[in-house]
């Protein structure tokens, strides 16, 4: 079942190609898993600092941006990623590293959080093929995201945030994954809901200009599994999600770039303490976030510190601009009056996000994200994070073309 969920109600995030909150960075292509849907060659290649540099220098030159999300490949594996988080730092910008966790220990943690590292994002879901975990449904995956987040919270003061590839088959967990999130609201500053994408074989043909390609040769072309479902969004997400939380309530979303009533980021900010969600925040309190973050910094926020996690009574401060804030904060109000000493409980916040990736729409146009964070540098330019292979491959874009049609009229938008 879809959500009802109008676009217009909510703040649509100001994020731009040239002003955005996020750089993607990718200092390496190899990895210690083969993920079901993956986006990147698995090969064992790692950049060297100066290259990785240039890419920061173009970041620079190209986008305003608050913080580097230092992804791959896992980059881990990289034996100078201490060193990358150090330039990151040294640009007065927030390194971030995006990783499987496989390679994790906690001295590791303890080093990367000494040259500078302010969060990070492990990408856990059923469907990685881990040694251990092959089989496992998202709810007994949860265990192995326990270990993760409680080892982040031993180091401490850092931003600890998971990413789950959604598929048809995992669906209907979302809300397991969820729940976790909620029971460990202290600790898990955001939660992603990433859903599966892969190019379509059977209905388009692929063009790289006028030169018809052979779209199987990319790692996220769909081969095996022709019949899969590519098309989950974000609505019908919140669908599942509001089956067993039924205050589920977004307040931000990023367009398409061809839809402008898709929800390619959706976004919700919770307020609650571990196991217990007092409301969810609405769109007058993201636009305040974002744009008074903006006014004082000059950027627009992606990774909050640590400590914000638990300015939730804070927060509740602004009920009287935010309805969603004062359905939160009459919550509160309501189970302190219940048992008084819950008002010196700690109120966490917790980011909740659906990202809907490339829609391939029926006539061939992609539509992509509107102001897309994940922006990486190929060739001294900014492209799209999640279809890199095609730049690598055939050195532009690739179009589609429904095969019925048989001409490659379809231009994709362009992004220099």
């Amino acid at each position: 079942m879809h959500a009802r969920i109008d676009h217009r109600s909510l703040y649509r995030l100001p994020w731009s190609l040239s002003d955005n909150p996020i750089a993607w960075l990718e200092p390496t292509q190899q990895c210690n898993l083969a993920c079901d849907g993956c986006y990147r060659e698995n090969v064992k290649s790692h950049r060297t600092i100066d290259e990785v540099q240039r890419d920061l220098d173009t970041f620079a030159a190209l986008r305003n941006f608050d913080g580097v999300s230092i992804a791959g490949g896992d980059p881990l594996l990289h034996p100078d990623l201490p060193a990358i988080i150090r330039r990151v730092r040294a640009m007065g910008r927030k390194a971030i590293v995006n990783t499987n966790g496989k390679a994790i220990t906690r001295e590791m943690l303890v080093e990367l959080k000494r040259a500078g590292l302010v969060g990070i994002t492990f990408h856990v879901d059923s469907r990685q093929g881990r040694p251990g975990w092959r089989g496992k449904t998202e709810k007994e995956t949860n265990e192995l995201r326990q270990e993760y987040v409680d080892l982040v919270a031993s180091v401490g003061g850092l931003a600890c945030a998971f990413n789950s590839t959604v598929y048809e088959e995992t669906l209907h967990e979302v809300p397991d994954v969820l729940a976790w999130a909620g029971r460990n609201i202290g600790k898990v500053h955001t939660v992603v809901f990433i859903l599966f994408r892969a190019a379509k074989l059977d209905d388009f043909d692929y063009y790289a200009g006028a030169r018809k390609v052979d779209m199987g040769e990319i790692v996220y072309a769909e081969t095996e599994r022709p019949e899969r479902r590519t098309d989950i969004d974000a609505r019908e997400v919140v669908g599942v999600i509001r089956e067993r939380e039924p205050e589920f309530t977004p307040c931000a979303y990023l367009n398409g770039t061809e839809k402008p009533d898709s929800l390619k980021w959706l976004v919700a900010l919770r307020v609650g303490s571990p196991g217990r969600v007092h409301g969810y925040v609405g769109p007058k309190f993201m636009e305040l976030a974002q744009a008074g973050y903006h006014v004082v910094s000059g950027r627009y926020l992606s990774y909050a510190p640590d400590w914000t996690l638990s300015v939730g009574r804070t927060v509740m401060g602004t009920a009287l601009f935010d309805g969603g804030v004062r359905s939160a904060a009459r919550n509160w109000l309501g189970a302190v009056a219940a048992r008084p000493r819950y008002a010196l409980e700690t109120q966490h916040l917790q980011s909740v996000l659906v990202i809907q990736p490339i829609d391939v729409l029926e006539d061939g146009r992609a539509n992509m994200c509107d102001g897309c964070p994940d922006m990486t540098v190929h060739d001294g330019k900014l492209v799209w994070s999640c279809r890199l292979e095609e730049q690598r491959n055939y050195g532009q874009w690739v179009n589609a073309v429904p095969k019925k049609s048989g001409c490659p009229h379809v231009t994709l938008p362009v992004v220099q």
